[in-house]
């Protein structure tokens, strides 16, 4: 991502990178040691994204967000709040009710986060992005203070009902993020 961004020029087309993670721990820059209450064998990246820290692992879908937010006109701010409308699109198709919170980014169902943000902007192009709970373990968000908030609970879709398959959803998120960000 880093060296994707640092090569880019004004003719660059902007990519949306769908992947999952092997399991890992990561600190955003403003991340807190703290918030790691017992990683165990799990490894713990230092990331330059925002927030503090999250998990990452098989059955979670992870969107980073390649953009010229000066190219479309978009703030950061305008960034979070389309990726976080994305996700929630996604999971109202799924029946899934879902809601942002103001000064806590991401994406949440009742009292629990389902997706998380964090983004990067260097040279007025964004990268990272977003991470959507899909079926996954989730045991080792036991391991930290997920965001930065201690008993923050998550959840994710197969526990809501949801039983479509990975590239499915992945699928269905990236025409989401399509409609509101418009080609990509």
């Amino acid at each position: 991502m880093v060296g994707f961004t640092d090569a880019r020029d004004a003719a660059s087309a902007d990519e949306l990178w769908v992947l999952e993670h092997y399991p890992v721990f990561t600190l955003g820059q403003a991340g807190r040691r703290e918030h790691l209450l017992n990683p165990d064998k799990i490894p713990v990246i230092q990331s330059d994204r925002g927030g503090q820290v999250t998990y990452h692992g098989p059955g979670q879908l992870v969107v980073y967000v390649l953009l010229d937010l000066r190219r479309r006109g978009l703030g950061v701010r305008q960034l979070v709040s389309l990726l976080e409308q994305a996700v929630i699109a996604l999971l109202a198709i799924q029946g899934i009710g879902a809601y942002s919170k103001a000064g806590a980014p991401g994406v949440y169902v009742t009292d629990a986060k389902i997706a998380a943000l964090g983004l990067r902007v260097r040279r007025g192009c964004s990268y990272h992005g977003l991470a959507l709970n899909v079926a996954m373990d989730l045991t080792p968000f036991s391991r930290i203070h997920p965001c930065g908030y201690p008993g923050l609970k998550v959840t994710q879709m197969a526990d809501l009902g949801c039983d479509l398959s990975m590239d499915s959803i992945a699928a269905a998120l990236v025409d989401q993020l399509c409609r509101l960000l418009g080609s990509v």
